[in-house]
């Protein structure tokens, strides 16, 4: 009972973390594009993480046969997942790349019956109804234009490749440092990154990104977002079932709504709080199942 509620709590300010995010990077890719933005949060996550461990003392240590399945996680989840999503959010909107990267969760289910063999029960499947339901109230007037459909794809491909990504999370010794486990995956996107955008660096507008803004946004995206966050996130999936895990994913639409309306004054109606009321009655379906 103990793991699955740390589980839940970690799983549950990850995706929290990462509702926040579609924000930011709106506002950081009108300075600096997808493939540079997503190269730069990761060596400030590196470093973050490499200060971390150094402070806690942990070790980096990985079994020649468990390689693989860590450059499968930072080649699908890191580098694939990642670049699509920044991609995705450029071409539509901050809330079309929350919206479509909340079907998260359904992937996880269907990847984890297939790879890990995970039973699909009657309370797992009740549970990602009612999420899926609560999002489709919360977004249920949100139209996407035809315009942002190539973002939009490129959002979906981003979902499916996350999806994977955490499943096969699930695939990675316990006994493993998951500041190691994470620091290594972003170890291997920043080697498959570098050759396509070091040479574009010179090309940035600098002086532009001097502004609190983006500097700000950068941080929050490299330490927040992607050293806490994928910490928090791999430990929590380590606590939970694989299927169950994912569910904590549709806390992402529910807080970039949130706190558009707290910070950016956007408009929420008594929609968004029914659609939460079935979000919070699925997680906690999930939670009393893993009880």
């Amino acid at each position: 009972m103990k793991n699955t509620l740390l589980g839940s709590l970690y799983l549950s300010i990850a995706a929290s973390i990462w509702g926040g995010m579609y924000v930011v990077v709106k506002v950081v890719v009108d300075v600096v594009p997808p493939l540079e933005l997503v190269w730069m949060r990761y060596v400030i996550a590196i470093v973050a993480l490499f200060i971390i461990s150094v402070v806690t003392k942990q070790s980096w240590r990985i079994k020649k046969k468990d390689w693989l399945i860590i450059f499968l996680i930072g080649l699908i989840g890191n580098t694939i997942s990642i670049v699509t999503q920044e991609v995705g959010t450029m071409l539509s909107t901050a809330q079309t790349g929350a919206i479509i990267t909340s079907t998260t969760p359904a992937f996880m289910v269907l990847f984890a019956r297939v790879i890990l063999k995970e039973k699909i029960t009657v309370k797992k499947a009740a549970s990602i109804l009612l999420a899926t339901v609560g999002v489709g109230i919360i977004v249920g007037n949100a139209q996407i234009d035809p315009a942002h459909q190539l973002g939009g794809l490129s959002l979906l491909v981003a979902a499916l490749t996350w999806s994977l990504m955490s499943v096969l999370v699930k695939r990675v010794p316990e006994q493993y440092s998951q500041i190691a486990v994470t620091g290594y995956a972003i170890l291997v996107a920043i080697v498959l990154l570098t050759p396509v955008t070091v040479g574009r660096l010179a090309e940035l507008d600098f002086q532009t990104m001097m502004h609190p803004s983006v500097w700000g946004g950068l941080l929050y995206l490299g330490i927040v977002s992607t050293a806490c966050a994928f910490l928090l996130w791999n430990r929590g999936l380590q606590m939970l079932n694989a299927s169950s895990g994912g569910l904590f994913f549709f806390f992402q639409p529910v807080v970039g709504t949130f706190l558009g309306w707290l910070l950016l004054g956007e408009q929420i109606g008594f929609s968004f709080w029914i659609g939460t009321l079935f979000i919070f009655a699925g997680i906690l379906l999930v939670i009393r199942e893993n009880k």
